[in-house]
């Protein structure tokens, strides 16, 4: 079981940034793949980006560019750099942690991000 906490979230204005974490409570963290999921109002659930064990990252379009993912296993924290916000980036963010990609087994509970415009 591994337990995840994201921290960070908040409201920024559009064309700011924000730096979101996900700190697990297992130092088996550095073997798992680390996915960003955001859930806006009304929407599914969208995965935005992910990072390998070994620091490969996948991006999805809407914000390729913008957002950018990262990990300090050193530390079982991952983090997501987010960019030149936009207001349709607010949203739930999520964390969550998996042995492949795509494929989840333990969530964090979700920070809200709020952009203004």
């Amino acid at each position: 079981q591994v337990h995840l906490v994201e921290s960070g979230g908040g409201l920024v204005q559009a064309g700011g940034s924000l730096r979101i974490s996900c700190a697990a409570s297992e130092s088996t963290f550095s073997s798992y793949v680390v996915g960003w999921f955001r859930q806006a109002p009304g929407k599914q659930r969208e995965l935005v980006l992910e990072i390998s064990s070994s620091g490969s990252t996948r991006y999805a379009d809407s914000v390729n560019g913008r957002f950018t993912i990262s990990r300090d296993n050193a530390k079982n924290t991952a983090y997501l750099q987010m960019n030149n916000l936009k207001p349709e980036d607010t949203a739930v963010y999520t964390c969550a942690v998996g042995v492949i990609w795509h494929k989840y087994d333990y969530w964090g509970q979700g920070t809200q991000v709020t952009v203004s415009s």
